[in-house]
C-alpha cells in the first residue's frame, strides 16, 4: 500500500488536523508515515499545503516528486488547481468548492468550477454547507477528509477512530459532531464516484 497526499489550503482551515487524523489511522493500521513540514501556517489566511506519505514499506523522503501525488485534498478551490503539477496522471482532487477570496486578482469562481470540471477525477464538495447541515460549520474540514476516505485504502473506521483520538479532550459533543461530518462526506464522495 502506498499513498501520497498533497494537502492544501488557506491557514486556519484545518488541514493539520485533517493530516493528524490520517496519520493516525495510518499508525492504528501499522503503516509508515512522513509528513513535510507545512508552509504558511504562521499566517492566517497564507496558503498552506503539506506532504503526507503512507506505506506498507518504508518511506526515503518525506517530499512528494512532481507527477507522483494521488491524491491533492484542499479545502480550498484555487489551492487545488495549485498543485496539479504534483499529481499523478490516476490521481484524484478532492476539494472544497467554495472560495476562500483573499486577494484581489483571485480568479472568478466560474472559471475555477470549469478547470476542476475539466479534469477526469475530482470530487467537487461544498463542505461548508455539508458540515453546517450535518453536524457544525467548524467541521468542514472533516466532511472534507470524509469526502477523501474512500480514495485513501484506509479502514473507514480507524479514521473515524482518530478523528475520536484527536478530539476526545473536547468532549463527546465535539466528537459527535466531527463523526458526523465525517459520514456525510464519505457519503457524498460514494454517490459522486458512483456516477
Amino acid at each position: 500500500m502506498k499513498r501520497d497526499i498533497i494537502l492544501s489550503g488557506v491557514g486556519g482551515q484545518g488541514i493539520l488536523s485533517i493530516a493528524t487524523v490520517i496519520g493516525k489511522a495510518a499508525l492504528n493500521e501499522g503503516l509508515h508515515i512522513k509528513q513535510a513540514e507545512v508552509h504558511g501556517m504562521s499566517q492566517r489566511g497564507g496558503d498552506v499545503q503539506s506532504n503526507l506519505r503512507l506505506s506498507s514499506a518504508p518511506i526515503a523522503s518525506d517530499l512528494i516528486p512532481r507527477g507522483c501525488a494521488d491524491i491533492i485534498l484542499s479545502l480550498e478551490p484555487m489551492e487545488a488547481l495549485r498543485y496539479l503539477p504534483w499529481l499523478s496522471t490516476e490521481g484524484w482532487i478532492v476539494t472544497n468548492t467554495t472560495p476562500f477570496v483573499n486577494i484581489g486578482n483571485y480568479p472568478e469562481a466560474e472559471a475555477l468550477d470549469r478547470a476542476l470540471r475539466s479534469l477526469p477525477r475530482v470530487i467537487a464538495i461544498d463542505v461548508d454547507t455539508i458540515a453546517k447541515e450535518a453536524a457544525s460549520p467548524r467541521a468542514a474540514n472533516i466532511v472534507l477528509l470524509g469526502a477523501a476516505a474512500p480514495l485513501l485504502d484506509l479502514e473507514a473506521g480507524k479514521l473515524e477512530q482518530g478523528i475520536r483520538d484527536i478530539f476526545a479532550r473536547k468532549g463527546d459533543a465535539v466528537v459527535e459532531s466531527n463523526l458526523a461530518a465525517f459520514r456525510a462526506g464519505y457519503e457524498y464522495a460514494r454517490k459522486s464516484m458512483q456516477r
